[in-house]
């Protein structure tokens, strides 16, 4: 017999193989996490532990990319390695999705500016709040987070966007932030924010050009909305 053979590979091995036979493209999304698990436990091998971590996520990368850290220690076979793993390839997927588009288009409308930060900050369970920085042809010179906060708030930092949209020579900027609750109607705070920040920039000649608030597939822009 053939010791090379796919039959008499481990679980952990098949997958491989396949990869190497017939490009990554051919597997499913469980042969491609069982190579990212890389080996099974005692209990289970790397193809079932790959199985269930799909299955946290109700077998859809979309929503398996929500998922924590700590949520992913709840499955079993998974320890603080192979969660860390998991996690930073989703991390991967959603900065890929995101970074499609920068540089190669003019950022004319809040959809287009929507759809690039939508990957970083949407299915969230806590508020992120992340600045676009833009030239003067309205491309992107690059994106940041700027603060990371709890459940229902973050702080925008408005001293750190301006240095910041100086030092990159930036001529303006979107504000972004999500909603965990899925709720895209800006609160009294929101809109306080944005007046103080769009007031900052405007000292320096800086265009404040919309407040975009990411909530799960949809958004709310503050500039399409008439509230900057």
């Amino acid at each position: 017999m053939n010791n090379n053979s796919i039959k008499v590979m481990s679980e952990e091995d098949r997958p491989r193989e396949k990869l190497f036979s017939c490009g990554a493209q051919s597997l499913t999304n469980e042969e491609l996490f069982t190579i990212i698990i890389g080996s099974g436990t005692k209990k289970s091998n790397a193809k079932e532990i790959a199985r269930n971590i799909l299955r946290e996520g109700n077998n859809n990368i979309k929503e398996l990319s929500k998922k924590e850290f700590i949520d992913l220690l709840g499955i079993d076979g998974v320890g603080n390695t192979k969660a860390a793993t998991v996690v930073a390839v989703m991390e991967l997927c959603k900065r890929y999705a995101s970074s499609s588009f920068e540089t190669k288009i003019p950022i004319k409308s809040s959809s287009t500016a929507a759809q690039i930060m939508a990957p970083l900050l949407s299915g969230l369970k806590h508020e992120e709040c992340w600045i676009m920085y833009l030239n003067r042809a309205n491309r992107i010179i690059s994106t940041e987070m700027i603060s990371k906060g709890g459940l229902y708030a973050t702080v925008v930092d408005t001293k750190i966007i301006i240095k910041n949209a100086l030092i990159k020579l930036s001529s303006s900027l979107i504000l972004f932030h999500n909603h965990p609750s899925g709720n895209t109607i800006p609160g009294d705070n929101d809109k306080r924010q944005t007046a103080i920040l769009k007031d900052a920039a405007e000292l320096m000649e800086i265009s404040l050009i919309d407040h975009i608030i990411i909530a799960e597939d949809s958004y709310f822009s503050f500039a399409d909305n008439g509230l900057i």
